[in-house]
C-alpha cells in the first residue's frame, strides 16, 4: 500500500499485554512454595561423664554460715485463687474462702520492689528467665547474661539429666515446664546509704592490698553484678538511664532476682570434669544436684587428678601472696617475704576456700567471675564467689571429691 499504514499508538498493545500479566501472577501464586516446617533443633551433646556409684557419707549437720542477705518470712495480705487470679485481702477472710498465700520470697530482700509479689508462677519464656530459673535450682548458667551460651547449655543439660528429660541441652517444652519460674525473674532494687558506705577502691599493690581492713566491692556495678550473678553489662543493658559513676542513695536498678536461691542440699560427691570444666554435686542417691561451671590449671601438669577429700571450709577466707608465684611483681623484685590479705570479693580466692587434700589445692571463689570456664588458675578450682558460697553450704570436712581428665 502507498503510502504505508501508519504504526499503531503504544497503547494498542495493552490490550494482549495486561491478560498475559494477569495470568502469570495468578499462575504465581497457586504454584508459591509450601510454608516452611518448623522442626525441633538437633544438637551435638557433649560428652559428659555422670557418676553412678553410691557414696555414703555420716549425716552430719554442717556449720551454720552468715552473710546471707534473706531475713525470715514476714506477712502478706497478697493470695492467689485456684485460678491464678491474685487477690488482696486479710488472711481470716482467704481463709474462709479457700484462698492461697503467695510466694513471699520477694518481701525478704530489703529494697526490693514488693509489687513483684502478684507474679504468677509459669513457664520461663526467655533466655534470661531460663538462666534466672537454673540458677535458682542449683545448675549455674555462669554469669546472666540473658543470651543462652555454652554455659547455659550445660546447665540444661544438667537439669534435664537430673529430671528425666530427653538430654539436648535445649530448652523445649517439656523442659520450661519442668524449670518452673516460682517468682518474678526481674524485680527493682533501691541502692541504701549503707551501700554506698561499703564501696572503696582497691590498692594499686599486694602491699597495699594486704593494708586493707577489706577487700571489698569497688563499685555499685561490681556490687550488684556479684549479688545477682550477672554480668555487669547485663545490668547496664537493661538499666540505660542509671549513671554507675555517680550512683546517688535511693537510685532504683533492675536486677535478676537471685536473691532466693533453693535449698541444693547435702554433697555426698564433688565429680570435676576437666575437659568440660565443670564441678557437679550428687547427693548420697547419686542424683546430680547442682553443676557449676570452673576454671582449671593453664598447666596440665599443675591439674590434679584422681581421688581426693575436702579438708577445710573457710568463708570470708583471706590469702596469703607468696612473690615467688609471681615473680614479675614489685614484690618479688623486691625481695619482701610473704603478705596475708584480708577476705572479701576481691580477694584472688573470692570469698570462699574449700581446702583439698592435696597439699595447697584447693576449690574457692574469684575476684572475675566473666573468666569462669577458662584455663586461668595455678592449680586450683575456681568458681564465681556465689556458685563458692552455695558448694560451701552442701559439703563437709571429709566430702569426696573426684577429678576426671
Amino acid at each position: 500500500m502507498f503510502p504505508p499504514e501508519p504504526e499503531k499508538p503504544w497503547w494498542y498493545h495493552l490490550i494482549w499485554a495486561l491478560p498475559c500479566m494477569a495470568a502469570t501472577g495468578m499462575l504465581g501464586y497457586w504454584l508459591k512454595k509450601p510454608g516452611t516446617l518448623e522442626v525441633e533443633k538437633v544438637i551435638k551433646v557433649p560428652e559428659i561423664i555422670y557418676r553412678t556409684n553410691t557414696v555414703r557419707v555420716a549425716a552430719t549437720t554442717p556449720p551454720v554460715r552468715t552473710g546471707s542477705q534473706i531475713n525470715g518470712p514476714q506477712s502478706t495480705n497478697n493470695f492467689i485463687a485456684s485460678r491464678g487470679i491474685p487477690v488482696r485481702t486479710n488472711r481470716t477472710a482467704a481463709a474462709a474462702i479457700g484462698l492461697t498465700s503467695l510466694n513471699e520470697a520477694n518481701r525478704n530482700a530489703p529494697g526490693f520492689n514488693i509489687g513483684s509479689v502478684d507474679f504468677i508462677p509459669r513457664a520461663p519464656k526467655t533466655d534470661f528467665e531460663i538462666q534466672v530459673a537454673l540458677d535458682r535450682a542449683g545448675y549455674s548458667p555462669g554469669s546472666i547474661d540473658g543470651y543462652g551460651g555454652p554455659q547455659t547449655q550445660a546447665a540444661l543439660i544438667a537439669f534435664q539429666h537430673n529430671n528425666g528429660l530427653k538430654v539436648t541441652g535445649i530448652a523445649d517444652t517439656a523442659t520450661k515446664a519442668k524449670l518452673r519460674l516460682e517468682q518474678t525473674a526481674l524485680v527493682i532494687r533501691t541502692i541504701t546509704d549503707s551501700e554506698l558506705t561499703q564501696i572503696s577502691p582497691l590498692g594499686k599493690s599486694w602491699t597495699e592490698k594486704s593494708n586493707q581492713e577489706l577487700l571489698g566491692f569497688e563499685s555499685v556495678l561490681e556490687m550488684l553484678a556479684e549479688q545477682h550473678h550477672c554480668s555487669p553489662r547485663y545490668l547496664m543493658r537493661i538499666n540505660p538511664t542509671v549513671v554507675w559513676s555517680r550512683v546517688a542513695e535511693g537510685t532504683q536498678v533492675k536486677v535478676p532476682n537471685t536473691t532466693m536461691p533453693t535449698p541444693l542440699g547435702r554433697a555426698a560427691l564433688i565429680h570435676i570434669q576437666l575437659a568440660q570444666r565443670l564441678l557437679d554435686v550428687y547427693d548420697a542417691d547419686n542424683k546430680l544436684v547442682a553443676r557449676f561451671p570452673c576454671s582449671i590449671a593453664t598447666k596440665a601438669d599443675k591439674r590434679p587428678i584422681g581421688n581426693l577429700t575436702i579438708t577445710a571450709v573457710a568463708e570470708q577466707a583471706d590469702y596469703t601472696f607468696n612473690p615467688a608465684n609471681f615473680p614479675s611483681s614489685p614484690e618479688a623484685l623486691a625481695g619482701s617475704g610473704k603478705l596475708t590479705l584480708p577476705p572479701g570479693p576481691n580477694n584472688p580466692v573470692g570469698t570462699t576456700w574449700l581446702s583439698l587434700s592435696k597439699s595447697g589445692y584447693g576449690i574457692h571463689g574469684t575476684p572475675d567471675p566473666e573468666k569462669i570456664g577458662r584455663t586461668t588458675s595455678l592449680g586450683c578450682f575456681r568458681l564465681s564467689n556465689w556458685n563458692a558460697q552455695r558448694l560451701a553450704k552442701m559439703v563437709q570436712v571429709g566430702t569426696p571429691v573426684r577429678v576426671d581428665p
